[in-house]
């Protein structure tokens, strides 16, 4: 396959900008309000494309963010200041999706990317070389290869870093000149780059994980905090899951999920009980498991079991191929969770009225 026919193929999991260039267009269009410099939209058709609505002549937006309003407006405002966003939350809380598409509908690009690892190099926020032009002519501005910061603060851009807790504590602390002084110093030129208006910063956290490194109070001054909660209610749990679910399938040529979601609510039953120990109900109180059980674990549990039915059954979601799905998720501590796990089964799904097939699936995944 020659290079121009790779890159006429789909992209598997198209960037925002380009998966919603339509609707951002369409904002566009009919976006007659104030925007910041730099800005692709204003503040309020941010968050119209965020949270959906109705444009007129009857355009529908669809809702990216399923969650209290005020969250949106709060993180979208923040932007408009000179205050970088720090979205904080337990694991499948849709930082992440919050992140990536508030970044394309500001800027434009949400591409300027800095992913945190134990292994993020400092470089990653500032600056590194090309080292066969750095040893062929020193330290020269042809040879300096700009992170994804360095670009955001040049061209005025929104700039990305995920999972900021799990950076190493000095490679965080890199941002604090940038947050703070709005400069990145280059002392192997004598040089210094100074963010242009519409430069700003988003990052996500969580403190649920295992090898999060904590914020340093002087960075944490410098963002100002947006907390994401998990979903309120099971519907709408159910709505978030079935609406990723729909667009994870469609480029996977995935079959749809049956109508009235059935099996994606039980799912969404199943982690809502155990991660809150306790049943739907109130009236029996549960031991939790060891993961987090979050929204996304569901999605991928989901698109497992259409996979699983799209190929090696009729194209219909049961409860057997969402059941293994479960079990992975449900038991990460083989000792532990297992003994959770038959315990809810017996307890709970054995005596639930109309889950007697999944519960029959999910005992024959267990074996």
């Amino acid at each position: 396959m020659t290079q121009s026919n790779v890159a006429e193929q789909p992209a598997l999991r198209p960037h925002a900008e380009d998966a919603f260039a339509d609707e951002l267009a369409a904002l566009a269009d009919v976006d007659d309000r104030p925007r910041p410099a730099r800005w692709r939209l204003s503040p309020w058709a941010v968050a119209t494309y965020l949270l959906g609505g109705e444009l007129p002549q009857g355009r529908v937006i669809s809702p990216k963010y399923v969650g209290p309003r005020r969250i949106v407006e709060v993180a979208v405002s923040t932007l408009a200041t000179d205050r970088a966003l720090l979205l904080l939350g337990v694991p499948g809380t849709a930082k992440t999706w919050l992140s990536e598409h508030l970044a394309a509908a500001v800027s434009g690009d949400s591409t300027l990317l800095v992913q945190g690892t134990a292994g993020t190099a400092e470089e990653s926020i500032r600056y590194g070389w090309n080292y066969a032009q750095l040893l062929a002519q020193g330290p020269s501005r042809e040879a300096l290869v700009r992170s994804p910061v360095m670009r955001a603060m040049a061209e005025g851009m929104t700039a990305r870093v995920e999972e900021l807790t799990r950076m190493p504590a000095d490679v965080q602390d890199a941002l604090i000149t940038v947050l703070s002084e709005k400069t990145l110093p280059v002392p192997e030129l004598g040089e210094e780059v100074q963010a242009v208006r519409g430069f700003n910063l988003i990052a996500t956290a969580n403190d649920r994980d295992r090898g999060v490194n904590e914020l340093s109070s002087a960075l944490r001054r410098r963002f100002n905090t947006v907390v994401l909660p998990l979903p309120e209610s099971a519907e709408a749990e159910v709505e978030i899951v079935a609406r990723r679910v729909g667009q994870l399938g469609s480029s996977l040529d995935l079959p749809p999920a049956p109508e009235g979601f059935d099996e994606i609510r039980r799912v969404v039953t199943v982690f809502r009980e155990l991660r809150e120990g306790v049943t739907e109900d109130g009236r029996t109180k549960l031991k939790s498991p060891s993961g987090t059980l979050s929204t996304a674990e569901a999605i991928s549990v989901v698109t497992g079991g259409l996979a699983l039915a799209a190929h090696f059954g009729d194209g219909v979601l049961r409860a057997g191929d969402v059941a293994a799905g479960i079990l992975g998720a449900v038991v990460r501590d083989p000792a532990s969770d297992q003994v959770v796990w038959q315990e809810y089964l017996e307890a709970v799904v054995r005596e639930r009225e109309g889950w007697k097939d999944f519960y029959r699936a999910c005992r024959e995944a267990s074996v």
